[in-house]
């Protein structure tokens, strides 16, 4: 396999996953030549980030009506491996490979039915005051919450300061 930048040992890399979110490739996903168009990797992305949000109890509280925060993506970047086709299903896993005062690194890996690797990908994701556009860090809670979805880490990275 290709690597990627972020990605020093991929077999531990690999194994750092506990989130995932099934996609079922839509025929609208794919390009005249019937595999998936390379734009929609980045929704998938964003579907399965959404989801992940969710399954910590983050998403909810960035859309509660009074809530001033909002997520907005700083940068994403996707590494092509595997071509994938209509009608297959993927899984697409998340997780926080680190901690910032009001970012997230998010790491994304794009398994197909077979156990292909298909995409790896990586992007940052920012928490702003919608009113002033400004980043706002983490409370605690959340900081707690995320050290949590990186376990498998040593406990020097995880304590690395934020």
């Amino acid at each position: 396999m290709k690597k990627a930048s972020y990605i020093e040992d991929i077999h531990k890399w690999e194994t750092g996953f506990s989130y995932s979110y099934p996609i079922k490739v839509r025929f609208c996903e794919t390009d005249m030549f019937g595999h998936v168009n390379n734009t929609t990797i980045f929704t998938y992305f964003e579907e399965a980030r959404i989801e992940f949000f969710k399954s910590i109890g983050l998403m909810q509280e960035w859309m509660n009506g009074n809530s001033e925060l909002i997520p907005v993506v700083a940068d994403l970047q996707c590494d092509y491996l595997a071509q994938t086709f209509f009608d297959e299903t993927l899984l697409v896993f998340v997780k926080i490979q680190k901690i910032g005062r009001s970012s997230l690194d998010l790491h994304y890996m794009c398994k197909k039915e077979n156990g292909i690797v298909a995409f790896t990908g990586r992007g940052t994701i920012v928490q702003i005051n919608k009113k002033t556009g400004k980043a706002c860090e983490w409370n605690e809670k959340w900081v707690a919450q995320f050290k949590q979805h990186m376990l498998q880490k040593s406990d020097e990275e995880i304590l690395q300061k934020y």
